[in-house]
């Protein structure tokens, strides 16, 4: 297959090595714009749901048992996610397709969610709300793997701190968009749902056409053995430290974060008394979502003006713990709001530069999909931990203000291990 770079260079067998080699050159900005509407179409599907839609469901099946049927769909999916990150992330490293390595994967991965928000506007009960939600996450989990393998693919190291703060941005929109639906559907969780599906769709087709997907050769890609496909899911922390201690930063990092959003609307509606949790929600995800926008920017760009990423990821961190704190001592709207505010301060500046610093310590160019799957477990494995977790803190043991502590606590202990990594300043 003939194709054409960004430079409108084209090459056959040797453009395929590009899909191995480390990017020198910068990208430009209509490629990050389609990485920032895929990463908003998914986050919008992730975060409509999980803010207010399933809670909405859950609280219409059985209002005595909201909590627990909300932590049930919501750990179910994020076990599938643990697997599909990594799974997909190899589908792609190894995916000789015309379109590209990772292109493919987007789009499966966008079909398959598209089919489980569908599902969910009609599902009956809580088995057909749990498996549906389990596609959800299957399919925009597969398109996650794939889309922030691209950036390694395609992104100089120099340019990664802007870049990911950008793609952050989508991130942050995504989340954004997924409160406002849930607000102007005002507890029609169907309509919701079908809206999230449409963003889902919407997000993922300017990348279909602007990916300058690099295509892998057959001679490339390595000799296929159901011992390496598994084996290759172990990453050694011993010959790869610094991988291993970014990836357990990241993980007590979202397990904060995860305690402090999991049950956001069940404390604006129990704990501080709010008319209108739903509305809460939208407002407190907009005064984060406007902070985030603005720190992991900054944050991005300036990591890379001064080449250091560590002190910008124990600093953001801090903060995170910080605004659990705040909520934790303050359950008040007033109390909320600043939380919210702190909180987008954090986290922006943590997912601009974190995401920077772990594309500097992958193990292999020919797994980049496959080892940033294995990262973003990071992400998902604490989904499945959270729930478990939070149930018993909120139910027997002191409340939303144990909740919290204990949050602030776990997001502490990831801003100090950060120091152990060693290859990256």
């Amino acid at each position: 297959m003939v194709t054409v770079d960004d430079a409108g260079v084209q090459g056959g067998a040797g453009h395929s090595r590009l899909a191995l080699s480390e990017p020198t050159k910068n990208v430009r900005m209509r490629w990050t714009m389609s990485v920032v509407l895929v990463n908003v179409g998914i986050n919008t599907a992730f975060f409509g749901p999980i803010q207010v839609l399933l809670g909405q469901q859950a609280i219409h099946f059985s209002e005595p048992d909201k909590e627990a049927i909300l932590a049930l769909v919501t750990g179910a999916g994020a076990a599938v996610s643990l697997v599909a990150n990594p799974l997909f992330g190899t589908f792609s490293d190894r995916s000789v397709s015309r379109f590209g390595r990772r292109v493919p994967w987007v789009f499966i991965g966008a079909v398959l969610g598209t089919i489980g928000l569908l599902g969910l506007a009609v599902a009956p009960g809580v088995a057909a709300m749990v498996l549906l939600w389990c596609l959800v996450q299957l399919g925009c989990n597969g398109a996650l793997a794939a889309i922030t393998a691209a950036v390694p693919d395609q992104v100089p190291v120099r340019q990664r701190g802007t870049i990911g703060g950008l793609a952050s941005m989508g991130t942050v929109v995504g989340i954004l968009l997924g409160a406002a639906v849930g607000a102007v559907v005002a507890g029609n969780f169907a309509l919701g749902y079908i809206l999230c599906a449409i963003a889902l769709v919407a997000g993922m087709v300017p990348y279909l056409f602007l990916s300058n997907d690099h295509v892998l050769a057959a001679a490339d890609r390595p000799p296929f053995t159901w011992a390496a496909f598994f084996s290759g899911f172990w990453i050694s922390p011993r010959r790869h430290p610094d991988f291993a201690w970014a990836w357990l930063t990241r993980f007590l990092v979202n397990v904060g974060n995860h305690l402090v959003t999991l049950y956001l609307l069940f404390f604006l509606r129990d704990a501080v008394g709010f008319d209108n949790p739903e509305f809460g929600v939208l407002v407190l995800t907009g005064i984060y979502a406007v902070l985030t926008l603005v720190t992991a920017v900054i944050g991005g760009r300036w990591t890379d003006r001064v080449g250091r990423r560590k002190p910008f990821v124990i600093a953001s961190s801090a903060i995170i713990a910080l605004a659990a704190l705040i909520l934790a001592f303050e359950p008040t709207w007033t109390g909320a709001l600043v939380g919210a505010a702190v909180l987008g301060v954090g986290y922006g500046a943590y997912l601009a530069v974190d995401f920077a610093l772990l594309t500097q310590v992958l193990p292999s160019a020919a797994s980049r999909g496959k080892d940033l799957g294995v990262i973003n477990v990071a992400n998902s494995l604490p989904q499945v931990i959270v729930p478990v977790i939070a149930l018993p803190l909120v139910t027997e043991l002191g409340g939303y203000v144990t909740l919290y502590v204990v949050a602030a606590v776990i997001g502490l202990l990831g801003a100090v291990f950060v120091v152990k990594i060693k290859g990256v300043d």
